[in-house]
């Protein structure tokens, strides 16, 4: 099937047909999320940064703990994503990853990665001089329990280089199976 392009050099100039023709094509490529996503997640398997395994382990191992806790298929692909934005930003990570499975996600998975680094400080901020209770300012949202589980469960302990952590190919048809339509709001 040939590429469709519109002609407009504006989008103030466009037109419905001409968005038709953009709404057809983002469709029709919907499968490049899952690739990408792949491919970032792959990349982490470069860092390490001082931890006992790489980060793409990390996030496999906890995937792997959440599916093998019962976790539902919205929060065992967050748990394997949660850390992909460090292959952009160690600061900002936990935004980066949150924004980019939010299209697929319910809103409480999505909160619950967006901030786990609070809810993950409760087992090391004391180290750096910060609030080991930051997830508290969360208390009473309606994803605190998400996110606590997240961290508390799986994500702080997904660190052992010799568990036995399900590979990448397990979970790609799951992010393909999500990825392929995105939740527009």
């Amino acid at each position: 099937m040939p590429v469709m392009t519109t002609s407009f050099t504006s989008m103030d100039t466009s037109t419905a047909e001409q968005w038709a023709v953009i709404g057809a094509e983002t469709a029709r490529n919907q499968g490049r999320v899952a690739d990408r996503i792949l491919e970032l997640l792959g990349s982490l398997a470069d860092i390490t940064d001082g931890f006992s395994c790489d980060q793409l382990t990390h996030c496999l191992q906890t995937a792997t703990l959440a599916e093998r806790a019962g976790a539902d298929e919205e929060l065992v692909f967050a748990s394997l994503c949660h850390d992909v934005g460090k292959a952009i930003s160690v600061p900002n990570h936990p935004a980066i990853a949150a924004e980019m499975i939010r299209p697929y996600v319910r809103d409480d998975v999505y909160r619950a990665i967006k901030h786990h680094q609070d809810f993950q400080g409760r087992h090391y901020y004391h180290h750096f001089g910060a609030d080991p209770d930051a997830r508290e300012r969360y208390r009473g949202e309606p994803w605190f329990a998400v996110a606590e589980q997240f961290a508390d469960e799986w994500d702080q302990k997904a660190f052992d280089p010799d568990y036995d952590t399900l590979p990448l190919e397990h979970f790609e048809p799951l992010v393909r199976g999500l990825t392929a339509k995105a939740r527009m709001f």
